[in-house]
C-alpha cells in the first residue's frame, strides 16, 4: 500500500475576499502561514516519505511549513496548479455571477479549465507520485481545491462533474491509498483549526 495526503494550502486575501485565484500566484496571508504552521505539525507525525507541491507560492509556502519540520525537501511540479480561471480570475463571486451568469451556473470558466482538462493533469501528477513510492510510504501532495478535488475523483473513478468530494477547506486534507492497483479514500477534508464550513459558492476560492 501506498498513501497520499492531499494538502490544500493555507488562506489568502482572495480566499477571504471570495476572489477567484487560479493561476493568478497569490501568496498566503498571516492567517494562512499560521494555519500551515499549526498543520505541519499534525502531518508531520504521519512521518512522510516525500513532500511534492504545486509550483504557486500559496501552496509552495505551504508546503515549506512542512518541509521545516521534517527536513524534507519540497518537489515542485506545475501540473498540481488549481484550475485556470480565464477570464474570471481575479474577480469576486458577485462579479463572475453578474458578467457570466450562464456560465456561472454551470462553474464553467470563461476561457478557463474544463473539469475533465484539471482531473486529466491532477490525477497524472498523483499517480506519477505514487509510483515513484516504495510500498508502505507516504508522500503529502500540496495543491489547491478544485486540482485536488478533481484529481482525487479521478483516481476514484468517481465523476469529477459531481463534485461528490465536496470542497477542501483551506489548509484541511484527505488521505488515499492504493492497494492492489486500487484507490480508497481514507479520510477526507480533516482540519485541526476551527474554521467556517464552506457555503455553496465555495468554487470561488479556487
Amino acid at each position: 500500500m501506498v498513501k497520499l495526503v492531499l494538502w490544500r494550502h493555507g488562506q489568502t486575501t482572495y480566499n477571504a475576499e471570495r476572489r477567484f485565484q487560479g493561476h493568478t500566484d497569490v501568496p498566503l496571508n498571516a492567517v494562512g502561514l499560521r494555519q500551515a504552521a499549526e498543520a505541519a505539525r499534525y502531518l508531520a507525525a504521519l512521518r512522510p516519505d516525500v513532500i511534492y507541491s504545486s509550483d504557486l507560492s500559496r501552496a509552495s509556502a505551504t508546503a515549506d511549513a512542512l518541509a521545516r519540520i521534517t527536513g524534507l525537501t519540497v518537489q515542485l511540479d506545475k501540473d498540481l496548479r488549481e484550475r485556470h480561471g480565464g477570464l474570471w480570475e481575479n474577480k469576486t463571486a458577485a462579479e463572475i455571477q453578474e458578467l457570466y451568469p450562464q456560465e456561472y451556473a454551470a462553474w464553467e470558466p470563461v476561457e478557463g479549465e474544463t473539469v475533465a482538462t484539471v482531473a486529466d493533469r491532477a490525477s497524472a501528477a498523483m499517480l506519477r507520485i505514487a509510483d515513484k513510492l516504495a510500498p508502505g510510504s507516504l508522500a503529502v501532495v500540496v495543491g489547491h481545491g478544485a486540482a485536488l478535488s478533481f484529481g482525487a475523483a479521478r483516481l476514484l473513478d468517481i465523476p469529477e462533474e459531481a463534485r461528490a468530494l465536496g470542497p477542501f477547506g483551506n489548509c484541511c486534507w484527505s488521505v488515499l491509498a492504493r492497494r492492489h492497483g486500487k484507490w480508497r479514500l481514507l479520510e477526507h477534508n480533516v482540519g485541526i483549526l476551527p474554521e467556517p464550513v464552506p457555503g455553496p459558492e465555495a468554487d470561488v476560492v479556487e
